[in-house]
C-alpha cells in the first residue's frame, strides 16, 4: 500500500506477539507498549533532515550533523495513544506533546471532538500522531482532520496493529499522511474489534473493563 510502512524489525515482532498474548498483565503490557513505540520511532524519524555543525571534542575541532528543519510534536489519541508518548519521549525529548480526544456519538456514529490541545507552533511541527491500534479508521481520520484545522503541515501517524479496512479508509481521506504499523492484521469482526488483534488497548493499558 502506498505511504504504509510495516516494520519487520525482529525486536519490534518478538515484543508484539508478548503484547498480543491475553496472559500479558496491564504492568508488562505497558511497559511493552511504550518499548514498541520507542523502537518504531526509530523508523518514523529515519528521514529527519540534518545540518552540518562545528563543535569541539577533547581532541580537535571537527563538524558533525545535528538535527534540522521542523521541531517535532507528539500527538496522542486519548486514552490508548497516552501509552506511546513516554517511548517516544525517550527518543526525542525536545519534542511538544499535544492531545487529541475524542467519542464516538451513539446516534450518528460519527467521531466527536471533546479535547484539543497542540503546541501553539503546531504549524511548523513535524507532528507523529500516536495510537496503539487502527480499526475502522474513524476516529484516526477524525483526529488528523481536527489537527489539520488547527494549521498543521506536515503529519504522520503511527500505530502499533492495524486492520486493512482501517488502513483503506486513513489512506482515502489523507492521502499525504505517512502510516507506520508494525502489523497489519487479517481483519475486522462484526464488532469491529482487530483480528487477531490484541482486545482493548486501553483497558488491557490502564487495567480497566
Amino acid at each position: 500500500m502506498k505511504n504504509v510502512f510495516v516494520m519487520d524489525h525482529p525486536l519490534i515482532q518478538h515484543k508484539l506477539t508478548l503484547l498480543r498474548d491475553k496472559n500479558t498483565g496491564s504492568k508488562e503490557f505497558r511497559e511493552l507498549v511504550k518499548e514498541l513505540a520507542m523502537l518504531m520511532g526509530y523508523e518514523v524519524t529515519r528521514n529527519l533532515s540534518l545540518k552540518e555543525i562545528e563543535i569541539e571534542t577533547p581532541v580537535c575541532k571537527t563538524k558533525s550533523k545535528v538535527i534540522a528543519g521542523r521541531k517535532l510534536g507528539i500527538v496522542p489519541i486519548l486514552r490508548a495513544g497516552l501509552g506511546m508518548v513516554d517511548g517516544m519521549l525517550s527518543l526525542i525529548p525536545a519534542a511538544k506533546v499535544g492531545h487529541v480526544g475524542l467519542y464516538r456519538d451513539p446516534e450518528t456514529l460519527e467521531p466527536v471532538e471533546y479535547y484539543c490541545k497542540l503546541p501553539v507552533d503546531v504549524q511548523e511541527r513535524e507532528l507523529i500522531v500516536v495510537d496503539p491500534m487502527l480499526a475502522t479508521g474513524g476516529s484516526a481520520v477524525a483526529a488528523i482532520q481536527f489537527i489539520k484545522d488547527k494549521g498543521a503541515k506536515s503529519i504522520k501517524f503511527m500505530c502499533i496493529i492495524a486492520a486493512p479496512e482501517g488502513l483503506e479508509v486513513v489512506r482515502k481521506a489523507h492521502p499525504d499522511v505517512e502510516i507506520y504499523v508494525a502489523s497489519v492484521d487479517e481483519k475486522l469482526n462484526d464488532h469491529a474489534y482487530i483480528i487477531p488483534g490484541l482486545g482493548d488497548a486501553g483497558d488491557r493499558l490502564f487495567g480497566t473493563k
